[in-house]
């Protein structure tokens, strides 16, 4: 037995407006299928915005810090702490010619030096 077409209504996956044209048409314009795939996406999207405003604050603590004409500056943890700053959260490490592992959030990285205190540096234009 056959179906009619008319008894077969398709519709749009995001607006439930009827479809026309092709069979396998899922969305009746490009702001259903984006609105449809974006809502898809919006739990990992959050995570990552979530993570990386987590980075950029940090970036943001540690360039505070650090004044334009020093290179390096000693500053406690609980300083870093009381700005805002997780120290889960770094974008890359750097080892020193001395061994040292610096933790970096973008350009600006720290040394932690011992429980209480980090040494805070920015990276080099030559490093880029």
């Amino acid at each position: 037995m056959y179906m009619t077409q008319a008894a077969v209504t398709r519709t749009c996956l995001t607006c439930e407006k009827p479809l026309k044209g092709r069979s396998d048409k899922k969305f009746c314009d490009d702001f259903c299928r984006n609105t449809f795939n974006n809502q898809l996406k919006a739990a990992d999207n959050s995570y990552f915005r979530e993570i990386n405003n987590i980075l950029r604050r940090n970036r943001r603590v540690l360039e505070s810090l650090l004044p334009e004409s020093e290179k390096i500056i000693r500053v406690s943890r609980e300083q870093l702490l009381q700005k805002g700053f997780h120290f889960t959260y770094s974008t890359h490490q750097v080892q020193s010619a001395k061994g040292h592992r610096y933790l970096f959030c973008y350009d600006y990285g720290y040394l932690p030096v011992d429980e209480h205190w980090v040494q805070v540096v920015r990276r080099k234009e030559s490093q880029v």
